[in-house]
């Protein structure tokens, strides 16, 4: 059983980890020893409990969130409480995420067991909540580039330093679930320029930047979207045959390595601050209403409902 404990650790840095599809087989405390489990409420309910860890030679631990349900997939992609999620990760002190995912490739230059950093999103979501600032007028805020540049460049060279195969932008389709998408819906994605599909990310990334944290995801390709290669139906598996066999230890070796890229990313934002500072627009996103005198310094209040 994971300790709870009361309050945030002392030597937390920023760094927090929202762990996706199989987040909870990783085993992170081959990465770091775990510190305590934090159980956050929020205005939009309880979080994920926040597991933190200790990483050695870093002096200080990371937060880790498993999206999905501790202990198995147990909240679909399309049930997920987003906002209590990057409320409480804010609430924590956060300013970076890793966000990791596996979606399905639809690029065929993209095979699964491949790491892929995307650099754009298609949100075909419908019934998420997808903003804190309902009823507030706020909000309006760019998302070129939607996720955090610097961040991409640091994982980037985790990825390098991994020695991991792995692809340097992507657009990313997000679609509402819980089923997966049909054949006809892939070659309407591909047609509109998207190279991967899931069913995360979205509004998750957007969240992130209405409450100025830097934001990326790390995705691995898990399957091949519907459609893209002539596959066989196989009832009872996961995907029902969207995975070909020999490609099976491929993935679950992509998934298995993300500890150490998580490692390797907490190293680097070891200092607080961390070397990229300043070279991102995430912490600014909501600049314009500060100067227009809108909001204030305390985010708490640019919430509905935490007026």
């Amino acid at each position: 059983m994971s300790e709870r404990i009361a309050e945030v650790p002392a030597d937390y840095r920023g760094f927090a980890v929202i762990g996706g599809s199989g987040a909870h087989s990783i085993d992170l405390e081959k990465t770091g020893a775990l510190a305590g489990v934090l159980e956050v409420d929020t205005p939009f309910g309880r979080a994920g409990g926040l597991r933190f860890f200790r990483i050695e030679g870093t002096g200080g631990c990371l937060a880790f969130l498993a999206r999905h349900g501790e202990t198995g997939y147990e909240v679909g992609a399309w049930d997920v409480n987003y906002r209590a999620n990057i409320w409480a990760l804010k609430q924590i002190g956060t300013r970076r995420i890793l966000s990791w995912s596996g979606p399905g490739a639809i690029d065929k230059r993209f095979t699964p067991g491949d790491y892929v950093l995307p650099d754009d999103l298609i949100d075909l979501t419908r019934r998420r909540e997808d903003s804190f600032y309902r009823g507030t007028g706020l909000g309006f805020i760019r998302q070129n580039p939607v996720f955090c540049p610097a961040m991409a460049e640091a994982l980037e060279g985790c990825l390098v330093e991994s020695g991991a195969t792995f692809h340097r932008g992507g657009v990313y389709a997000v679609t509402e679930g819980p089923r997966l998408e049909t054949a006809a819906e892939v070659r309407m994605l591909g047609q509109l320029g998207a190279q991967l599909v899931g069913m995360t990310l979205a509004p998750e990334a957007f969240l992130a930047r209405e409450l100025e944290i830097c934001y990326h995801p790390l995705c691995y390709v898990a399957n091949r979207a519907e459609g893209v290669k002539p596959l066989p139906y196989k009832p009872g598996e996961l995907f029902e045959g969207m995975l070909e066999e020999n490609l099976r230890s491929r993935v679950e070796m992509a998934l298995a390595g993300i500890a150490r890229i998580v490692k390797l990313a907490a190293g680097r934002y070891a200092d607080p601050a961390g070397a990229t500072e300043g070279r991102c627009p995430c912490p600014q996103a909501m600049l314009r209403y500060r100067r227009e005198g809108r909001i204030g310094g305390d985010w708490h209040t640019w919430i509905d409902g935490e007026k």
